[in-house]
C-alpha cells in the first residue's frame, strides 16, 4: 500500500490525472497514415541533416515509414485513453493506456486496424530509486564481486578484453569513435554523469540527447537500474585507472527502454520508438543489451520459430533500423546451451548479435545459442563476456558476466573502424566484421564467426609473406595460433631465446631457437599451449620483440 500511495504522489506531482486500476498498455494500429503538412520531398521537416547524410551515403530514399502518426488520428485516439505514452511511425501505431471497454471501443474506429494489449499496468513499479526491483537480477545481471576476486590479480582489469579484439591498437592508431553518434539503450544510466571514467561525455558536450521511453515524462535518466551504466562504460570510458573503451570520442543518445520491475511486450515497443528517435537524430550504431523471450503475461510469450527474424515486435523493428544504415549490436542472450535460445531480436537479418567466451576462448556457459527459427546461424560474433572489467554507478570497477558486456565492446570497436572508415556503408562494415572473426572460415551457433579484431577488419585479410624472408626483419605467422607450429622471421642470428608469457606476465614456455642460416625462419610448436592470448617474445642479445599471440 506504501508504494502505491508514493506512485500516486508521484503522478498527482506531475499533473496526471487518472486512477491506477484496471488499466493497461495498447497499441492502436492504423490503418492510413494521412498527411496535409509533411511530404517526403521535404525531408528536412522531420530529419536532421545527419540523418539524411547517413541515407545518401548508404543509398537509403525516405519513405513513408519516416513521416509521423497523423496526429488527427491520435487526438481522436487520446478521448479513449488516459494518457498517450507515444507514437510509432515505423509501425503507423499509438500506445496508449486505458481500459478493455474502451480498448474495445478504439477497435471500432473506421481509421483503427487493430487494437492490441501490450503492457498491463500502467505505472512501471520499482523505478523511482537508483535500487533496482528484487526481481531485476532475473533481467539484467548486475557486477558480482566473485568475478571480482578472479580478475583482482590482473594489472590493469580491462587490458585483456581489449587486446583480444585490437582496441588497443586501433586507440593507438588514432580511432575512438570520433564522429560517430552511438545509441545506448538500456534500463537507466545511474553514475553515468558523475563516473570519473564517463566525465568527459558532459564535459565535451558528448551527449546529443537523452529520453525515457518507459516514462515520457521523465527527464532524468542518470537513474534506475545501474545496468545501463555498465554497458556505456564498455563503449565510452576514458580513464586509464579505471577503465578504458574503445569509442570515448563518439556522440551519445542515451534511452531508457527497459521496464526492469515487469516485463511485457511495450518494451519492446519502447525499444522500437527510440530507435525511430535515434534514427531522426542521424545515429550511426545502436547497442543493445536487452532481449526477449518470456513475459510476466505468458500469452505474451514467443516461441522458438518466432525467432525467424521477421515476427517478433522488436526484430522487426531492428530490421527497419538496419535497413536505414543503423548498426544494430545486440546481445544474444544469456539462456545458456540449449538449442535455438536465442533471445529477439538477436534474429534480426543485417544486425549483429553478439555471444560470450570465457578467457579460454571457449563459449561462455549462459551464453545464448542459435539456429534461428529459420534456421539461421546465430550469433554473429563473440567476444570475451565472463568477468568483464566495467564500471558501476559508483563510478568503480566491477566484473560481470553476460552476453550484455560482450556486445557494447563490439560496439566500441564497430565506431572506431567506422571513424577510419567514413566510406563505408552498414553493410560493407558488418561484412568485414564478420570475415576478420576468428571463426570466420567455418562459424557455428555458439560464437558465429568468432572474435572480430581491428586490424583484420580494417585492413582485410592479409596474406601469407609478401616480402621476400630476407628483408622481413619481425613476422610472427599464423597469428592467431589455429595449429600447433609457429613460423617466426626475427633478428640476424642462427639462435633466439624464444619466451611465451600468460597477460599477467608469468613465463609459461621457454626455449632457446636454433635455424641453419640467418634468412630462414625459426619454427616452434606450441601443442600444449591452451587456447587464449599471450605475450611472445623474442631476444637475439640486445635485440628484443614482443607481440602478442593468440591461440585459436
Amino acid at each position: 500500500m506504501q508504494k502505491i500511495r508514493l506512485l500516486y504522489t508521484f503522478i498527482i506531482f506531475l499533473g496526471i490525472d487518472f486512477s491506477l486500476s484496471a488499466q493497461d498498455r495498447y497499441a492502436v494500429f492504423y490503418k492510413y497514415k494521412p498527411q496535409t503538412t509533411l511530404s517526403i520531398d521535404q525531408p528536412t521537416a522531420f530529419l536532421t541533416s545527419k540523418a539524411l547524410a547517413r541515407r545518401a551515403r548508404e543509398n537509403v530514399k525516405v519513405d513513408s515509414l519516416d513521416l509521423p502518426v497523423s496526429q488527427k488520428y491520435v487526438d481522436q485516439v487520446l478521448t479513449y485513453s488516459d494518457y498517450i505514452l507515444y507514437s510509432s511511425k515505423w509501425f503507423n501505431s499509438t500506445i496508449t493506456v486505458t481500459d478493455a471497454a474502451r480498448a474495445a471501443e478504439l477497435s471500432k474506429l473506421p481509421f483503427v486496424a487493430n487494437v492490441e494489449l501490450v503492457g498491463r499496468g500502467f505505472i512501471p513499479t520499482g523505478r523511482l530509486s537508483n535500487e533496482s526491483t528484487s526481481n531485476s537480477s532475473r533481467k539484467l545481471p548486475e557486477p558480482s564481486p566473485a568475478s571480482s576476486r578472479e580478475m583482482a590479480a590482473q594489472e590493469n582489469t580491462y587490458d585483456f578484453q581489449n587486446e583480444l579484439i585490437g582496441i588497443t591498437e586501433m586507440l593507438e592508431a588514432g580511432y575512438s569513435g570520433k564522429g560517430i553518434t552511438i545509441a545506448v539503450f538500456d534500463a537507466g544510466f545511474p553514475g553515468a554523469n558523475s563516473s570519473a571514467a564517463l566525465a568527459h561525455l558532459q564535459t565535451n558536450d558528448q551527449i546529443l540527447a537523452m529520453r525515457d521511453f518507459v516514462r515520457p515524462w521523465n527527464a532524468n535518466v542518470f537513474q534506475d537500474n545501474q545496468h545501463g551504466t555498465n554497458v556505456l562504460s564498455l563503449i565510452a570510458s576514458k580513464d586509464p585507472a579505471i577503465l578504458i573503451a574503445g569509442a570515448p570520442d563518439a556522440n551519445y543518445i542515451l534511452a531508457m527502454t527497459e521496464e526492469v520491475a515487469t516485463e511485457y511486450r511495450v518494451e519492446e515497443y519502447n525499444w522500437v520508438r527510440a530507435a525511430e528517435f535515434s534514427d531522426s537524430l542521424g545515429v550511426d550504431i545502436i547497442s543493445s543489451s536487452v532481449g526477449y523471450w518470456d513475459f510476466d503475461d505468458v500469452e505474451m510469450n514467443y516461441t522458438v520459430a518466432d525467432l525467424d527474424g521477421k515476427t517478433t515486435t522488436i526484430t522487426k523493428g531492428a530490421t527497419i533500423a538496419a535497413s536505414k544504415g543503423i548498426l544494430v549490436v545486440n546481445s544474444a542472450g544469456n539462456y545458456g546451451s540449449g538449442v535455438s535460445s536465442l533471445v529477439a531480436p538477436a534474429d534480426a537479418i543485417g544486425i549483429l548479435a553478439v555471444g560470450s567466451i570465457n578467457k579460454d576462448l571457449s563459449v561462455s556457459s549462459f551464453s545464448s545459442r542459435g539456429p534461428t527459427g529459420d534456421g539461421r546461424i546465430k550469433p554473429d560474433l563473440a567476444t570475451f563476456g565472463s568477468g568483464v572489467a566495467l564500471v558501476r554507478s559508483n563510478g568503480a570497477v566491477g566484473f560481470a558476466n553476460g552476453t550484455s558486456f560482450s556486445a557494447p565492446q563490439i560496439t566500441a570497436l564497430a565506431a572506431g573502424i567506422w571513424q577510419g572508415k567514413p566510406e563505408w556503408t552498414k553493410d560493407k562494415l558488418l561484412e568485414m566484421l564478420l570475415a576478420s572473426g576468428t571463426n570466420a572460415k567455418s562459424p557455428n551457433n555458439e560464437i558465429g564467426h568468432g572474435i572480430p579484431r581491428f586490424r583484420e577488419t580494417f585492413f582485410g585479410e592479409i596474406l601469407a609473406v609478401a616480402e621476400s624472408p630476407e628483408n622481413v626483419q619481425w613476422k610472427v605467422y599464423p597469428n592467431p595460433l589455429d595449429k600447433a607450429q609457429l613460423t617466426i622471421y626475427f633478428g640476424t642470428g642462427t639462435t633466439s631465446q624464444f619466451l611465451l608469457l600468460d597477460m599477467n606476465g608469468r613465463p609459461l614456455v621457454a626455449e632457446e631457437l636454433v635455424r641453419s642460416t640467418a634468412k630462414d625462419p625459426y619454427t616452434i610448436r606450441l601443442e600444449g599451449v591452451k587456447k587464449g592470448l599471450y605475450i611472445l617474445q623474442m631476444q637475439d642479445g640486445q635485440l628484443v620483440k614482443r607481440v602478442k599471440l593468440l591461440k585459436e
